[in-house]
């Protein structure tokens, strides 16, 4: 049953990626498009898959504290870290807040990876006896939306969102319908991903869908010849608030959630429906509740992994449901594919998008696929009033998430 637009406030932002630890360094090189943040990953030695887009430089001491950082898997330590800077961003201080109105959405795909290996490691060569006591709250996929509201006393609804690719974009989605249906004023969301370890990236290399690619340009998405997702890490928060919330606070708004939509293929455990049938369902869902058509969308940032499959059955649906005139662009040609935390990344990157007028180029994009009819941005950004943009977000199991974003 439709219901009035609600335009939730993303008042705060904050990135850990490859590109870059904070929001600056992040859109500054997706900005340019200087290349895949991709090279050999030391934790992946003696794998067929050991290269990635890991976050350079990351120091867990220096972003939780050093008698926390051993306690927290890498996933929840750059979920901690996006967090602050976003809550910093948006002007807010925790300790004022009353924190049974704030809520915490996050997205998780695959949760603490790092951790269960480590303690696999431990049980087979040392015994039951010497596995950590931690494990259980380093590994459960809804510990980074925990210890976020433990690190800002939010202590509102609480929840991790597990679709697998669309994670982050879920979270958003249900952090929105929170301020909407007056259980929150703030909602801190987004996604966080570390998922740089042997078993998780030998499986994904175990059924093809990685890049055979070595190189900074093996995430090629839209181009005619990609031939797979390069693997990342990383998380993005953002700060949304009941619009009334950040309008009594004189806050400063850098963009609008408008529109939410949700479906599932139904189709394969892996594989994209060809023709986007379910995908389809969710970008007009989107449209839909954000009160407009595809005519109103001037940018989408597409899923765009870089994979054959994936990337010509999203330009048939943009084209179909929106149209040709939209500039696209996928921001996984800078960042790669970080799975749970990719939609959050992007929704980030969409919201600077409008707010500086600025639609990033897709990097790598050399020769595009002529299966794909689109107005794909290419070897450099554009500068365009982009009052309305679409984020889409496509996962395994065929759950499909999207965002449409405006201006504030």
């Amino acid at each position: 049953m439709p219901t009035a637009r609600f335009d939730a406030a993303v008042t705060g932002v904050g990135m850990v990626t490859c590109a870059g630890i904070g929001v600056p360094a992040s859109w500054a090189r997706i900005r340019d498009a200087r290349g895949t943040a991709a090279g050999p990953v030391p934790a992946l030695d003696g794998t067929p898959a050991d290269f990635g887009c890991a976050v350079p430089g990351f120091d867990p001491a220096a972003a939780v504290g050093r008698r926390r950082a051993w306690r927290l898997d890498r996933c929840n330590q750059f979920a901690i870290a996006a967090a602050a800077e976003a809550v910093a961003d948006a002007g807010l201080d925790p300790a004022a807040w009353d924190g049974a109105r704030v809520g915490v959405v996050l997205g998780n795909g695959i949760g603490g990876a790092a951790t269960w290996e480590k303690q696999h490691d431990t049980l087979r060569d040392e015994g039951p006896h010497k596995v950590s006591p931690l494990l259980i709250p380093m590994l459960s996929i809804n510990m980074s939306a925990g210890y976020v509201a433990m690190e800002y006393r939010a202590r509102g609804p609480n929840f991790v969102t597990a679709t697998a690719c669309a994670s982050g974009t879920t979270a958003i989605g249900m952090a929105r319908e929170l301020l909407r249906a007056g259980h929150c004023d703030i909602v801190l969301t987004g996604g966080t991903e570390a998922p740089l370890v042997p078993s998780i990236v030998s499986g994904f290399h175990q059924m093809g869908a990685l890049s055979k690619g070595r190189t900074a340009t093996a995430s090629r998405p839209f181009d005619a010849d990609r031939d797979g997702f390069v693997p990342a890490e990383g998380a993005a928060v953002l700060v949304l608030e009941h619009p009334d919330h950040a309008a009594a606070r004189g806050a400063r708004v850098r963009g609008l959630v408008s529109g939410y939509g949700a479906s599932a293929d139904a189709h394969h455990a892996t594989a994209p429906d060809p023709q986007g049938a379910g995908a389809e369902l969710a970008v007009r869902a989107a449209l839909s509740d954000a009160g407009i058509t595809g005519a109103d969308v001037t940018h989408v940032n597409a899923h765009g992994t870089s994979t054959p499959l994936n990337d010509v059955s999203e330009a048939r649906l943009i084209r179909r449901v929106i149209g040709a005139h939209p500039a696209v662009t996928s921001t996984k040609g800078v960042v790669g594919h970080a799975l749970g935390a990719a939609g959050a990344i992007e929704a980030v990157a969409t919201v600077l998008t409008i707010e500086h007028g600025h639609v990033p180029p897709t990097a790598n994009l050399e020769s595009l696929d002529p299966e794909i009819d689109l107005d794909v941005v290419a070897k450099a950004g554009r500068d365009l009033p982009v009052e309305v943009a679409v984020s889409n977000s496509f996962g395994f199991g065929g759950q499909n998430a999207v965002l449409v974003f405006s201006r504030a």
